[in-house]
């Protein structure tokens, strides 16, 4: 177990996300938001699903996310003709040992880019499932754990582009959260022509924070404070998605607590040692929608997942916040459980 000493403070935390932050942004302009989601879920110890269409720096956004942490990086291009193997690693038969050889596919590494994801098979899809989840990979009866810290980054085109295969919902599952970049703004494009005319802004990118940083940082926000309310918060917006008229699959208990594990991060980028209900309601729609289905009738009127997750939010009440009980908030985490706010 992790102790007092060796744990990352608030202070540490900051300061190293901080130049983590501007090392990416120095190459994705002007989207601040996306940028600091995908801090989030790397500090949640989750993976993020990047959907957009082709040309708005998904790709981009992973590699430079990847070169700002000193740690090892594998790039996996998702085609069709794409194996199982080829991901998760094969045995070979060793001629001079005589006996079979492990060879580790590209999974094993500790931030892996998965380009394209839907443009592979939905078998070769499916065999990132073990390492997304449990963070290992069994092969011919052996398993092998994955380095820490591990991420999975994979960015994938809309499913009306042609030659794309919907992802399976088990996978989709298991991505904590989906984030789409976008367009530039007019002013963002054009800096982004002055800057990427000449040069790819990711070669003279250079490593900010090490791995053992970041697997600091990792058992920092798991000591952040989650009270009971909002923690009952999180399951009555999930619940709700199980139970609404447009959805025919609503989101799982994984869902639950990705959704928490995901707070608890927003919390300490914020500085703060426990969570707020607005943590859990601002992430909500990036961690539940993309494992919603809409059924055909709500398809014919055209609603969206995200609009869906947007009325829940609407409709559930949201526990009282420490200012609402009259505290001053340094002193409002009493309010969620706590006597004192303790240092990570």
């Amino acid at each position: 177990m992790t102790t007092y000493d060796e744990r990352a403070s608030l202070t540490d935390l900051t300061a190293t996300v901080e130049r983590v932050r501007s090392s990416v942004e120095g190459v994705i302009e002007g989207k601040p938001e996306v940028v600091r989601l995908s801090l989030t879920v790397l500090l949640a110890e989750g993976h993020l699903l990047i959907e957009d269409v082709p040309g708005v720096g998904k790709t981009m956004l992973a590699k430079a996310l990847a070169k700002s942490i000193d740690c090892s990086v594998r790039r996996i291009q998702f085609t069709p003709d794409l194996l199982p193997s080829d991901i998760t690693g094969v045995s070979i038969w060793d001629q001079q040992r005589r006996e079979f050889e492990f060879k580790p596919g590209a999974i094993f590494s500790q931030i892996v880019i998965g380009d394209e994801i839907n443009r592979a098979s939905p078998k070769t899809q499916s065999a990132l499932l073990e390492s997304l989840e449990e963070r290992q990979v069994t092969v011919d009866g052996t398993t092998y754990e994955l380095p820490s810290p591990f991420m999975v980054v994979a960015t994938q085109n809309p499913v009306e582009m042609e030659g794309t295969y919907p992802l399976p919902e088990a996978q989709r599952d298991r991505f904590m959260a989906r984030v789409s970049i976008g367009y530039p703004s007019a002013e963002a494009e054009l800096q982004m022509l002055d800057v990427h005319g000449g040069i790819n802004p990711l070669d003279d990118l250079q490593p900010v924070a090490h791995a053992h940083e970041i697997v600091k940082l990792i058992d920092a926000v798991r000591g952040v404070h989650v009270a009971d309310s909002v923690r009952r918060y999180a399951v009555d917006l999930v619940s709700a998605t199980r139970t609404h008229p447009d959805l025919r699959l609503g989101a799982s208990p994984r869902a639950t607590l990705h959704l928490v594990r995901a707070a608890k991060a927003t919390a300490a980028l914020n500085g703060r040692d426990y969570a707020l209900p607005d943590d859990v309601q601002n992430l909500a729609v990036a961690v539940l929608a993309h494992r919603l289905l809409p059924t055909a009738q709500a398809q014919l009127n055209r609603r969206t997942a995200e609009q869906v997750v947007e009325e829940i939010i609407q409709r559930t009440s949201v526990p009282a916040t420490p200012q609402q009980h009259g505290y001053a908030l340094g002193h409002g985490v009493q309010a969620y459980g706590r006597q004192q706010p303790r240092r990570l």
